[in-house]
């Protein structure tokens, strides 16, 4: 899978009340969860982004709570992948779970910047900053991997392969 998209890079540690602000979860509505993602670390997040978009992080990106809103949120937003030095470990699960491809890579985070235009290969494994020329390794999803986040996510996968 290829994505490319415009990047908004934030710090280490934001977490998924930043990501989905707590006010919000009187609702599992996704399109609903969406008009407020990253709302509270950046508030015109849902002004400036365009479908395909793409969200870039420090270290521990997701941590707090254990909710799957978060990676809802952010996929219903249009964004097309999360990049990160390291994510939390249940948001990592959650991520796949719903469908939402996140990449690991601290030399790839380290060579992006916000305004960057960047396109990800999964199956190839590499990250290309297409303003500055850089290309990343990354460990290429696996094809089970790259079936789940087609199929949109650990459930609906689960529901196509029976």
């Amino acid at each position: 899978m290829i994505f490319k998209g415009k990047v908004f890079k934030y710090r280490d540690d934001v977490n998924t009340d930043e990501i989905i602000p707590a006010r919000y979860l009187n609702t599992s509505d996704p399109k609903e969860l969406a008009k407020h993602t990253m709302e509270d670390i950046d508030k015109d997040f849902m002004k400036k982004m365009k479908p395909g978009d793409i969200i870039v992080g420090e270290k521990n990106f997701g941590c707090g709570s254990s909710r799957e809103h978060a990676p809802i949120a952010i996929k219903e937003a249009g964004v097309s992948c999360v990049i990160a030095k390291s994510f939390a470990r249940i948001f990592y699960r959650n991520s796949f779970n719903m469908g939402l491809p996140i990449i690991e890579s601290a030399a790839a985070v380290e060579g992006i910047n916000t305004g960057d235009s960047v396109e990800v290969d999964t199956e190839k494994g590499e990250i290309k900053n297409l303003t500055t020329g850089k290309t990343f390794r990354i460990a290429a999803y696996p094809a089970f991997m790259q079936e789940l986040i087609k199929a949109g996510g650990l459930i609906k996968y689960v529901a196509k392969n029976k």
